[in-house]
């Protein structure tokens, strides 16, 4: 579930859809939360399927840490990837905000915690940020990622947060203890997927394409 102070627009041509905040998104207020609503889909049932719907079924999905699909339902499925995203992943199943998110300003995120299949180059080239996702971004950056959110959940009981209520149980009160500052984040390295490598005779494909396969209308 997204925050309800966003709406998808078309950001550009080249982009495509994106989503956008309608109201002052502030620091440390949930932005996206994985719900019960999001169907998370096993991968024989998806390797099941004929190609067109699991083609079309990728571009909405992204890879959860138990290795299922998770299939997004809401206009989280439309926010694009920034290398110096305004918001930052947590290990309870949502994205914070990292910074104030204003009026009419994309809400992006870092399809680094996605759990892609295979690397793709980013379309937005700015100085002083990768250009290249890595599968195994999230081994690399979690700490960066974790200093993020920790001072972001500085700000937590400073904000409303209106997707508060969806926290999952198993996390609520380590959440809460964070937020109090008596609790130590827990990493963003326990989102990791670690894929099991499968023999194949057939070439590898130069495709970019990843398990949240937004590529057709996003950044990329």
């Amino acid at each position: 579930m997204i925050h309800p102070h966003t709406q998808m627009t078309k950001i550009t041509d080249a982009i495509g859809y994106g989503v956008i905040a309608t109201k002052l998104i502030p620091k440390g207020t949930i932005v996206w939360i994985l719900d019960n609503l999001t169907q998370r889909l096993d991968e024989s049932f998806v390797n099941s399927l004929d190609e067109v719907r699991k083609k079309e079924l990728f571009k909405y999905c992204y890879r959860y840490r138990t290795g299922e699909f998770a299939f997004v339902w809401d206009l989280g499925r439309f926010l694009n990837h920034h290398s110096n995203p305004n918001c930052v992943t947590t290990a309870y199943d949502f994205e914070i905000a990292a910074r104030d998110i204003h009026p009419g300003e994309e809400v992006t995120i870092d399809y680094g915690t996605l759990n892609l299949d295979e690397p793709f180059q980013c379309l937005r080239q700015e100085a002083g940020v990768r250009h290249t996702i890595l599968p195994d971004d999230p081994l690399n950056l979690y700490s960066e990622w974790d200093r993020k959110a920790a001072e972001a959940m500085q700000y937590f009981n400073k904000v409303e947060q209106p997707l508060k209520h969806l926290i999952d149980e198993k996390y609520k009160d380590k959440v809460m203890a964070v937020a109090a500052g008596i609790g130590e984040i827990d990493s963003s390295i326990n989102i990791y997927y670690k894929k099991v490598a499968v023999k194949s005779d057939k070439p590898q494909s130069n495709k970019k394409r990843g398990t949240r396969n937004m590529l057709e209308f996003s950044l990329f």
